[in-house]
C-alpha cells in the first residue's frame, strides 16, 4: 500500500522536485521508503511513497519500469491473485527481478495492454502508468473504488495523487471551492465522485480509466460496471438450493479471505462482533496456523458499546484478541486533528471510532482485514427495510393526503412522543421516538420511492438556503432507467449505494483513518468475484423475512452459533449529539459564530443556528447536518489559516 503522486507538463521540463514535494506531503501512506522518477524532456515525474507489504526489498521499489523499458509505473493497491498470474507469465518465458506484485502487473501489461491486463486483476488498486512510446498518461482506479485518485489540471500541468493535500506542492495551484462540490457535501457529509471540494479538480471514479495526451481532451472510459454486472445477474439469475448456496458463497469468501491474508508483514483484522468483521475473522481463522490478531474498541456509554460481543465471538474462534475502552474525552482529543486527516470535508462521525480502531491496530500489525461491504453486497441495512416498508405501505396515497398525515403527525410535540415511546417495549422505543417519528414523517412527503432514499442520505435539502448556488444545487439526480434495472426498491438502493456512498463514504473513511496512521485495510467482502456471485442470487437468498444478509449469515452459523451475532444493528457510531450538547459545546459554538460562517461562504446563519437549536433542544435527528457544518468550519479554518491554533474542546490544551 503506497501513496502515488505525479505532474506532467506537455512542454517539458524537470518536475522532480516537485513530484517529491507532492509525494512528501502524503508521507504517512508509505512511511517506509520513497522514489520518484522523471523524463524532463517528455515534462513528467511521478513520485511514490511506499509502505511495504510483499516483497519489502528495493526489487520492490517505485516508480518502476517495465522490462520492455516501455512503461512506467506509479502503483497503490495489492493484487492478491498475482502469484497465480506471474507462473503464467514465467511458463511463457517472462523473467522477473523481483517478488512484487507491481511487476507483474507491468509484465502483463507489457505483454497485452491495460485493458486485458487489468481484467485479470484480483485486487484493490489505483494506478499512473506512462507509455514513453506515445507519451501518453493513464490514470486507472480499481473496481469498486477502494483506493482513491485525483486528479486534474493547473495551468498547462496535468496532476495526479492520492490526496488532494499533494497538490499544494504544485506552483499555481489555488484553494478555490468548488460551489457545487459544496452543496453535494452539504447534502452527503461526504463529496461524491467525480467531484473534488477544489476547482478545477476531480476523483477519478470507481472501475474507471482516463488517458491524457498533453491535450485538454481526456478520454475518460469505465472498464467495469457494476451496474452491468448487476443487470445481467438478474437476466442470468443463479437457480441454487439453499444448501448449495450457501456451500458457494462460503467457498468463495474463504478464497477471497485466504488471499487478502498473503503479506511478508505481521496480519490482522477488525471485529466489532458484527455479521459481516465476523464472517471475515472466522475465515481468517479456518485458514490460519496460528490464533488470528484481532481489534476492537468500547465504549463507556452502553448504548454504544459492542466490544463484548466482539470478545465472545474472538473467545469462541480462539483469535488472540486485543480491545481498548476509550473514553468520551479519548474520542473528542482526535476531533481536532479530523480536517487534516481526511483532508477533503467528510462528516461521518464513524470516522472517529474507525480511526482509534486502526491506530490501535497498527501497534500490533501493518495489515488489517475488514468486513466492510456486506451491507451493499447483501441489502443489510436496516434502513433499507424502513425506506420499503414507507413506500409500499403509502405510496398508493395521493401525495397531498401524506403531506397532510405527515403535518398532523408532527404537530404533536417531541416530548410527547418521547414519553410514549419511554413506556413501549424496547425493541419499539430504540432511541428518541420524536426523533423517529419525524424521520418517519420526512420519508412520508416524499414524491417517490427513489425520493425515500435520496432524503434518507440528505442533511440539507436545501443547500442554496445556506451557501451561495443555484436553486438546484446539491440535490438528488435520479439514475436514467434504473427503475427499469432494478424493479425492486431494495435492489435499487443496494446498487445506488454501491456506487455512492460505498466508495465515497465507507470506503474513503477507512482509507484515510487507516493510511493516517500507516496501516492497510483490505477488505475481502468487495472482491469483484463476491460482488458479480451476489447480484446473480435471487433476492430471497439475501433477504428474507424482513431481514438482510440472509446468505451471510447462513454461512457465518457454521463458524459462529447464531445466539453470538444476532442482535439488533447497531452500526459503529458513538454519542455526538450528546457530546455537542455537552462537553463539546464550546467548541461547536465557536465554528458557528457568525462571522466564522460568513467568511467559509455560509450566508445562511439564520438557518444553520435555527437547526442547532433543535439539536441543543434533544432532537438528536439534527446531528448530521450540524455535524457537517462544524467539519466543514473546522476543515476551512484549517486551509485557510494552516497556523492558527486549533480551537480547543473543554479539557484539551490548544496546540
Amino acid at each position: 500500500m503506497c501513496g502515488i503522486a505525479g505532474i506532467w507538463r506537455p512542454g517539458g521540463g524537470d518536475h522532480a522536485e516537485t513530484a517529491v514535494a507532492m509525494a512528501q506531503a502524503i508521507q504517512h501512506r508509505g512511511p517506509d521508503d520513497s522514489s520518484v522518477w522523471s523524463d524532463p524532456a517528455a515534462g513528467i515525474a511521478l513520485s511514490h511513497r511506499r509502505l511495504s507489504i510483499i516483497d519489502l526489498s528495493a526489487a520492490g521499489r517505485q516508480p518502476m519500469t517495465s522490462a520492455s523499458g516501455r512503461y512506467v509505473i506509479c502503483y497503490n493497491g495489492e493484487v492478491y491473485n498475482f502469484r497465480e498470474l506471474r507462473k503464467d507469465l514465467e511458463a511463457g518465458g517472462v523473467q522477473f527481478r523481483g517478488d512484487s506484485d507491481t511487476e507483474v502487473v507491468l509484465a502483463l501489461i507489457d505483454r497485452w495492454d491495460v485493458d486485458a491486463a487489468i481484467e485479470r486483476l484480483i485486487g484493490m488498486f489505483a494506478l499512473a502508468l506512462w507509455d514513453r512510446h506515445e507519451r501518453s498518461l493513464v490514470l486507472l482506479r480499481d473496481r469498486l473504488g477502494i483506493k482513491p485518485l485525483y486528479w486534474g489540471y493547473i495551468g498547462n500541468a496535468i496532476i495526479f495523487a492520492s490526496e488532494p493535500r499533494a497538490f499544494a506542492a504544485v506552483p499555481g495551484f489555488g484553494n478555490e471551492i468548488d460551489q457545487g462540490a459544496l452543496a453535494d457535501y452539504l447534502r452527503l457529509n461526504y463529496v461524491p465522485a467525480p467531484n473534488c471540494i477544489y476547482k478545477g479538480l476531480n476523483k477519478l471514479e470507481p472501475g474507471t480509466k482516463v488517458r491524457l495526451d498533453g491535450t485538454n481532451k481526456p478520454e475518460i472510459s469505465q472498464y467495469w460496471s457494476l451496474r452491468d454486472v448487476a443487470v445481467r445477474g438478474g437476466r442470468e439469475p443463479l437457480s441454487l438450493r439453499d444448501d448449495d448456496a450457501i456451500d458457494q458463497l462460503d467457498d468463495l469468501l474463504k478464497d477471497a479471505v485466504g488471499r487478502r491474508m498473503l503479506a511478508d508483514v505481521p496480519l490482522g483484522a477488525f471485529l466489532s462482533g458484527g455479521i459481516d468483521s465476523s464472517l471475515v475473522v472466522a475465515l481468517m481463522q479456518a485458514q490460519s496456523e496460528r490464533p488470528v490478531k484481532t481489534f476492537t474498541i468500547g465504549f463507556e456509554e452502553k448504548a454504544f458499546n459492542e466490544a463484548k460481543f466482539a470478545k465472545t465471538i474472538a473467545r469462541h474462534l480462539g483469535t488472540e484478541h486485543h480491545e481498548l475502552y476509550v473514553s468520551p474525552q479519548d474520542a473528542m482529543d482526535i476531533i481536532p486533528h479530523l480536517p487534516e486527516m481526511f483532508d477533503e470535508p467528510f462528516a461521518d462521525s464513524s470516522q472517529i471510532p474507525t480511526y482509534l480502531v486502526s491506530r490501535m491496530t497498527r501497534q500490533h500489525v501493518t495489515v488489517a482485514l475488514s468486513g466492510d461491504g456486506g451491507d451493499e453486497l447483501m441489502a443489510g441495512y436496516t434502513r433499507y427495510r424502513w425506506a420499503d416498508m414507507t413506500s409500499r405501505r403509502f405510496g398508493s396515497w395521493p401525495l397531498s393526503l401524506r403531506r397532510m398525515a405527515a403535518n398532523a403527525v408532527s404537530a404533536l410535540p417531541n416530548d410527547v412522543w418521547n414519553a410514549t415511546g419511554a413506556v413501549l417495549p424496547a425493541g419499539l422505543s430504540k432511541g428518541r421516538l420524536g426523533d423517529r417519528v419525524g424521520r418517519f414523517c420526512s420519508f412520508l412527503e416524499q414524491p417517490s420511492a427513489d425520493a425515500i432514499y435520496h432524503r434518507q442520505h440528505t442533511n440539507w435539502p436545501r443547500p442554496d438556503e445556506i451557501i451561495a448556488v443555484d436553486e438546484g444545487a446539491g440535490r438528488a439526480v435520479g439514475i436514467p432507467g434504473l427503475e427499469a434495472d432494478f424493479p425492486r426498491f431494495i435492489s435499487r438502493m443496494q446498487y445506488m449505494d454501491a456506487i455512492g456512498y460505498l466508495p465515497d463514504d465507507v470506503l474513503t473513511k477507512v482509507d484515510r483513518a487507516s493510511m493516517a496512521v500507516s496501516l492497510e485495510v483490505r477488505v475481502p467482502l468487495l472482491d469483484h468475484r463476491v460482488m458479480d456471485f451476489a447480484w446473480r442470487l435471487p433476492f430471497e437468498q439475501k433477504y428474507r423475512d424482513g431481514e438482510g444478509k440472509w446468505l451471510l449469515r447462513q454461512v457465518l452459523n457454521r463458524y459462529v452459533p447464531t445466539e453470538m451475532f444476532e442482535r439488533p444493528k447497531a452500526g459503529f457510531s458513538i454519542p455526538v449529539a450528546e457530546w455537542l450538547r455537552g462537553p463539546m459545546r464550546e467548541w461547536a459554538e465557536a465554528l458557528l459564530a457568525p462571522g466564522l460562517l460568513t467568511d467559509s461562504g455560509l450566508t445562511g446563519v439564520g438557518a444553520i443556528h435555527s437547526v442547532w437549536q433543535q439539536l441543543l433542544a434533544g432532537h438528536d435527528r439534527f446531528q448530521e447536518p450540524i455535524w457537517g457544518i462544524l467539519m466543514f468550519q473546522a476543515w476551512r479554518l484549517q486551509q485557510t489559516k494552516p497556523n492558527r491554533p486549533k480551537i480547543a474542546i473543554r479539557g484539551q490544551q490548544s496546540q
